[in-house]
């Protein structure tokens, strides 16, 4: 019977799993995806893709109760002896991955209003794995984490001291694939890995994070995954005043305009038809168009952002779904990134090369799969088997 760690990255659209031996850099033994979840949810594993049994407009917990049943079926020969959760925000209490207790769930909880689209489906994971395995140590990995090592006046608001000292900070968030990059920047960078990087992750949730020697020196994301780029359903960089707007000049009520900023603006909003880049990369409508367009455009102007936080870039790294499979957002966003001397190579962005810029360019460019199940596995194992 081979012992094996669960991990599980339960995202606001999507449910990431993996199985791992439960060994340092244990082996992979099955990963898989739940995608479009809230809109006819399909997975993907190894050879098989397919449609859910379950209705269109199932929801996080209703996927994940049966993809709990799905894996007892598929691990017939594997005892699963830990199980590790991506977990958003850990708020100022956990700089660090942490064993789970009735303590740690309760501490999660109350984080949730700050990532009400991640934090409950995360504590859905959680809840589930215990219901199917309830003997089992489960480890909480958050994405907060990785951006703790960030300056003072990074991560501070322009607010009275009293609401900086209660917490109220740009916190960060996809640390666990931000920290996944870090680790893979040397086999694809060599010396210049701890120079200056800009990585750009990209997908139904967006943000930037600026490294140096590999740490998170600044990022896009704030107090909550609200800020930064422009995402798939959330509006990114807001006026606050647009929000007083809906809620005094247009009468909403405070969830109401919450609703229109977290699932109804970004890529659905502006083009009206998918918050999903495949969908509206495939469409010829004029609206997919200019809501790809203001994608790119605002994740350039922020790359310039993160430039000027730590002095210059060296080098842009993209990752994650959009980042690593949109060929055309790539193209986009560094074409507005010349100023900075990144120079893109057409060929090599079109075949899916890693290295997407021409050579001898001040700055290059690159495109790096991300791995947040295998950061959370790891983690788990370290915990688990100390």
């Amino acid at each position: 019977m081979t012992k094996a760690i669960l991990v599980l990255n339960a995202g606001s659209s999507s449910v990431k799993y993996g199985v791992f031996r439960a060994v340092p850099k244990g082996e992979l033994l099955l990963k898989g995806v739940i995608e479009r979840i809230g809109n006819g949810p399909e997975i993907r594993e190894e050879e098989m893709h397919e449609k859910l049994p379950l209705p269109d407009d199932a929801d996080h917990v209703q996927v994940l109760r049966w993809l709990a049943g799905h894996l007892l079926d598929s691990l017939k020969d594997v005892e699963v002896i830990a199980a590790g959760h991506r977990v958003v925000h850990g708020g100022q209490e956990f700089a660090t991955s942490t064993l789970i207790t009735a303590e740690v769930i309760e501490q999660i909880r109350l984080l949730s209003p700050l990532a009400p689209a991640h934090q409950p489906h995360n504590l859905a994971g959680i809840i589930a794995m215990d219901s199917v395995w309830p003997d089992i140590p489960q480890v909480a990995c958050f994405d907060t984490a990785f951006h703790r090592t960030q300056p003072r006046l990074a991560q501070m608001f322009a607010l009275p001291r009293a609401l900086t000292a209660e917490g109220v900070l740009r916190y960060g968030f996809h640390g666990l694939s931000y920290d996944y990059i870090a680790s893979q920047l040397p086999q694809y960078l060599g010396d210049a890995a701890d120079g200056r990087v800009i990585v750009l992750h990209l997908g139904h949730g967006a943000s930037i994070c600026a490294m140096v020697e590999r740490k998170s020196m600044a990022t896009t994301m704030g107090f909550t995954a609200l800020d930064g780029l422009m995402m798939g359903k959330r509006s990114g960089d807001i006026d606050p005043g647009v929000i007083f707007f809906l809620m005094r000049d247009k009468g909403m009520s405070l969830k109401e305009a919450e609703e229109v900023i977290s699932n109804e603006s970004g890529l659905l909003g502006v083009s009206g038809l998918s918050s999903d880049m495949r969908d509206l990369t495939a469409s010829n409508d004029p609206a997919a168009t200019e809501a790809i367009d203001l994608f790119c455009y605002r994740a350039a102007r922020q790359v310039g952002s993160m430039a000027g936080a730590i002095g210059g870039v060296d080098a842009i790294v993209f990752t994650a779904g959009v980042g690593e499979n949109a060929v055309a957002v790539r193209e986009k966003i560094l074409a507005r990134c010349t100023w900075l001397g990144a120079e893109i190579d057409h060929t090599a962005n079109e075949e899916g090369g890693a290295r997407i810029s021409k050579e001898g360019c001040q700055v290059s460019a690159w495109v790096i799969p991300t791995n947040e199940e295998r950061v959370i596995a790891e983690a788990t194992c370290a915990l688990v088997t100390g």
